[in-house]
């Protein structure tokens, strides 16, 4: 060798691919869940994962984002109950395989916390969100999925001894139930918190059904458990304690009721109301299933005591309606015939009545799964 020759530097390491940004990654995943491509949305997700995406934001900032977006496609018309079924169940693969990364590996260190679903909730990732992002958080997460009857749930927690359960639900109709259940937690000396959309927006149903503590994400959930405990419920509460409007029977009669109001709307309908009459047995069998919708709502806004919440269940109604080419005034007549049907129940009759006004003025938009 040359006593001039300079050895070659070696080469500078190539640099790393940049962290994907949340919002690029969502798009990608929006379009492979569009194509019914489980194989490349999960690569995705796990490729972003591999180059420095934090486990909770994958969940969070893209899976339940896209998720999001997968409920108002729907709404709008624009993808088929199909493809929302098929795009939820791609998300809760990617959920799992999230889980499953390396990135995700983290041991428990704090106490235990059991997820469910409310009875008669099929709306499950909401709550699979939650428990992965509990286990990330260093929380032992007892997740219990879809749809857990109270005896059950109840006979878990004797059993396990957590520290608080956490009950979801999307539907406001289940929240009869979901009030019966966290009353049965507390009764037992556990605290529930609650979330998901059946509660509102800003939780107004969690307090109204004397839930420990409400979240309206799965962030703020774990960030609330990781302040410190829930209080101890008191014990020997019960139901009516929080709704002493329930002593008029109203919600309870026409609960009861739901079967024989929904038959008798719907043959009135047919001989009064000359559309149906050229109705398919397919959109016979979606009239029948809107007239139960509409009471099960009426029903749960007699539980609440809050006529808001079957208003809002029918603009959403309608603008679903609307985007699918079904005039929003197609439900007036429904309506009418409820209310005729309930004269006897004040509360149900000035809110069927309220719901059909604010029908005939309001700009019907469909933003979302649920009301």
């Amino acid at each position: 060798m040359s006593p001039h020759h300079t050895p070659a530097s070696p080469a500078p390491p190539a640099p790393s691919p940049a962290p994907a940004r949340p919002a690029e990654l969502a798009e990608q995943l929006w379009r492979s869940l569009l194509a019914l491509d489980e194989a490349a949305a999960v690569a995705a997700v796990l490729r972003a994962m591999d180059r420095g995406l934090a486990p909770e934001s994958a969940l969070l900032d893209v899976i339940a984002r896209v998720q999001g977006r997968v409920g108002e496609e729907w709404a709008a018309n624009r993808i088929t109950v199909a493809q929302e079924h098929a795009a939820t169940a791609i998300n809760d693969r990617a959920v799992a395989a999230v889980a499953l990364h390396p990135a995700a590996r983290t041991r428990p260190h704090r106490g235990k916390v059991t997820v469910a679903c409310v009875d008669g909730e099929w709306h499950a990732l909401p709550a699979r969100l939650l428990a992965e992002v509990l286990r990330l958080r260093g929380w032992h997460v007892d997740y219990l999925g879809a749809q857990v009857p109270a005896p059950h749930l109840i006979a878990h927690v004797h059993r396990t001894g957590p520290d608080a359960v956490a009950l979801s639900s999307s539907l406001p109709t289940r929240l009869p139930t979901a009030h019966a259940t966290i009353t049965a937690c507390q009764a037992v000396g556990t605290p529930v918190i609650v979330g998901g959309a059946a509660f509102g927006p800003d939780g107004r149903y969690a307090r109204l059904l004397g839930a420990d503590a409400w979240a309206p994400d799965a962030r703020t959930a774990a960030d609330a458990l990781a302040r410190g405990p829930l209080g101890r419920p008191s014990p020997g509460h019960q139901p009516l304690d929080d709704l002493p409007h329930l002593q008029d029977q109203e919600y309870t009669l026409v609960a009861r009721g739901k079967q024989r109001l929904v038959r008798e709307v719907f043959v009135e309908l047919q001989e009064n109301h000359p559309p149906m009459r050229e109705y398919t047995e397919v959109q016979r069998e979606r009239t029948a299933e809107d007239l139960s919708h509409i009471v099960d709502f009426l029903a749960v806004s007699l539980y609440t005591d809050d006529a808001d919440l079957f208003h809002r269940f029918v603009l959403w109604t309608a603008g679903v309606l609307e985007s699918r080419g079904v005039p929003a005034t197609s439900l007036l007549p429904a309506l009418a015939l409820l209310a005729r049907r309930l004269s006897d129940f004040p509360r149900a009759t000035a809110t069927l009545e309220a719901a059909a006004a604010r029908l005939t003025r309001t700009p019907l938009t469909p933003t979302g799964t649920t009301a």
